[in-house]
């Protein structure tokens, strides 16, 4: 019987030698733990140097969710508003009326690069270049009028970061993620073992070398080498974050779809998080493409499983069915623990009247107490769906704050015996049988 080691390699390696890869480096993760890691091929073609899972590769716009990461914890900290204009972290920038919000989910408008042909010249300007330039940037579409992929914006994303703190972005994301996450092999720019980036030629199997970049004033947005184990841990953390480093709370509005990219609704954008739908199971992370290199980082946060894709070659038209393939695999392979079922404390005297079935707009309503929590959800709904879960908000009232009409006010009524009577939820009257309006 094939193992799932066996399922992963074979994946892999039909993926290395149908892309006519240089090398590829894979890994899979289930919560922390990286299950399967491999590398087939050269990280040196030239000296014959093989690939292996501690070769480092350049993951290029991976690197922007480090970014956003950076951005959300110091929204988490009261030092910025995702709403707020550039130009109050940047006031010298150009085009300052994009929100932070936009920028991070390719909103803005901006132009997708610095001005310059810098993917003709490879020179990309330094900090103060790239700001002085920004009056030749385009607002090519207006703000918030659809998705148009932007490093320009990532770029300025980690200036704001520096203005901020104080503190050099690449800095700062080295202290605040790299370190507390232990992400050692994770470093801005080539460190050894570094795969060299390589060009296949589309009518020989022959390969060039293409060149090493130094990205000047772009850190926001590409500039990390990493391995597959370190993505993996990377990628396990934005599934289930340390509260420590970023609040559970703020990883999940990262992941919330903020634009869609595809007509046909597969392909979407949370703050600085890619998001693919494939069926009912939405996956997150990010891809990368730089000369020489392309890579993926891919998960479900649901079973907290994933799949990273590193390789050498800049041309590959195959990098997200096959780091969704493998992904999809290693769900289909690791299946989630069951947890056994385990009594917990009773509700609060005030919350055990509202429990149970309620009807409104002739649609039936369970309300529940699980985990500690006021849950509610459609009798009729398939039981793979969330809950809607309330927070208390004073008195027989309470806040919806994940699900159905989040935000909105749910209040109790009671009557002169102290017994619950009528709830109302975003204003919809629930009543124990069901009523016609009025």
């Amino acid at each position: 019987m094939r193992t799932p080691e066996e399922r992963f390699r074979r994946l892999a390696l039909e993926a290395q030698s149908a892309g006519r890869l240089p090398s590829i480096s894979c890994a899979v993760f289930r919560g922390g733990e990286t299950v399967w890691a491999e590398a087939f091929g050269h990280a040196d073609v030239d000296g014959g140097v093989e690939a292996t899972p501690e070769t480092r590769y350049a993951v290029a716009s991976i690197t922007k969710t480090f970014t956003a990461s950076a951005v959300m914890q110091l929204r988490d900290e009261g030092k910025l508003d995702l709403d707020d204009p550039l130009s109050k972290h940047v006031p010298e920038a150009a085009h300052g009326t994009p929100t932070l919000r936009r920028m991070l989910s390719h909103a803005s408008g901006l132009q997708r690069e610095p001005p310059g042909e810098v993917w003709e010249s490879l020179e990309f300007p330094g900090e103060q270049e790239l700001l002085e330039r920004l009056a030749e940037a385009e607002q090519v579409l207006p703000p918030a009028s659809a998705w148009h992929y932007s490093n320009l914006a990532y770029a300025l994303l980690g200036h704001v970061v520096a203005r901020i703190t104080g503190e050099p972005f690449h800095e700062y994301i080295r202290e605040r993620f790299h370190r507390p996450l232990g992400l050692e092999q994770t470093t801005w720019g080539p460190s050894e073992p570094a795969a060299l980036p390589y060009f296949t030629e589309p009518y020989s199997d022959a390969v060039r070398r293409e060149p090493v970049l130094e990205l000047g004033g772009k850190g926001g947005e590409s500039g990390l080498y990493s391995t597959v184990g370190d993505l993996a841990r990377w990628g396990a953390f934005l599934c289930d974050p340390d509260p420590d480093v970023l609040a559970p709370a703020t990883v999940e509005q990262m992941h919330e779809v903020r634009v869609m990219v595809e007509p046909d609704w597969t392909l979407g954008w949370g703050l600085g998080i890619e998001l693919w739908r494939r069926g009912e199971r939405v996956f997150g992370g990010h891809t990368g493409g730089f000369p020489g290199f392309v890579s993926m980082l891919v998960y479900s946060r649901k079973e907290k499983t994933g799949a990273v894709v590193l390789t050498n070659s800049g041309t590959w038209t195959k990098l997200m069915a096959t780091g969704l393939g493998l992904a999809e695999a290693a769900l289909e392979e690791l299946p989630a623990d069951v947890e056994a079922w385990a009594p917990e404390a009773a509700p609060p005297a005030e919350v055990e009247p509202l429990l149970g079935r309620w009807w409104s707009e002739g649609h039936e309503f369970v309300f529940s107490w699980r985990r500690g929590k006021l849950e509610a959800r459609i009798a009729a709904a398939p039981p793979e769906r969330p809950p809607t879960v309330f927070e208390p908000d004073g008195e027989d009232r309470f806040r919806a704050v994940s699900g159905d009409e989040r935000g909105e006010l749910l209040r109790v009524v009671r009557g002169d015996d102290g017994d619950v009577t009528r709830l109302y939820w975003a204003t919809y009257p629930f009543t124990r049988v069901p009523e016609t309006f009025g």
